[in-house]
């Protein structure tokens, strides 16, 4: 089994992240996850989603799994760690945690399965053997 690294990317809650319960609605969790990958995608593997477009790719999404464990809420600080579990033919299974900073408890954990596709039509397509290469770190 491959052994990928883990990543981490600061963010905050914002006020129009709060629900009528006064914490994050639990849609948001998943706009931290993509706000992380878009992060890390740059940052940390050298490839940001700019560079997938210009190759005429891009990732859809094709489930996600949340386990909610407590709740944000306005003001606070949390810690989004990301990484690649595995790889299929045509994408990858990208697992998460999210930890509110100011305690270090776990918010919520859970996985997204990605697929590649063309963007002229929306269709899966293998991935390319360099990307693989340059997410496997």
């Amino acid at each position: 089994m491959n052994v990928y690294s883990k990543f981490e990317t600061e963010l905050a809650v914002r006020p129009d992240d709060i629900d009528l319960y006064q914490h994050v609605h639990s849609t948001r969790y998943l706009d931290y996850v993509l706000a992380a990958r878009f992060d890390q995608m740059e940052r940390c593997y050298g490839m940001p989603m700019s560079a997938f477009a210009q190759l005429g790719l891009g990732w859809f999404m094709n489930s996600a799994t949340i386990h909610f464990r407590r709740p944000l809420g306005l003001g606070d600080r949390m810690t989004v760690r990301t990484w690649i579990e595995a790889f299929t033919e045509s994408g990858c299974r990208v697992v998460f945690e999210i930890e509110k900073l100011s305690t270090g408890k776990r918010v919520c954990d859970g996985h997204c399965d990605y697929t590649l596709v063309t963007l002229a039509t929306g269709r899966a397509t293998p991935l390319p053997a360099d990307v693989r290469a340059r997410y496997s770190i």
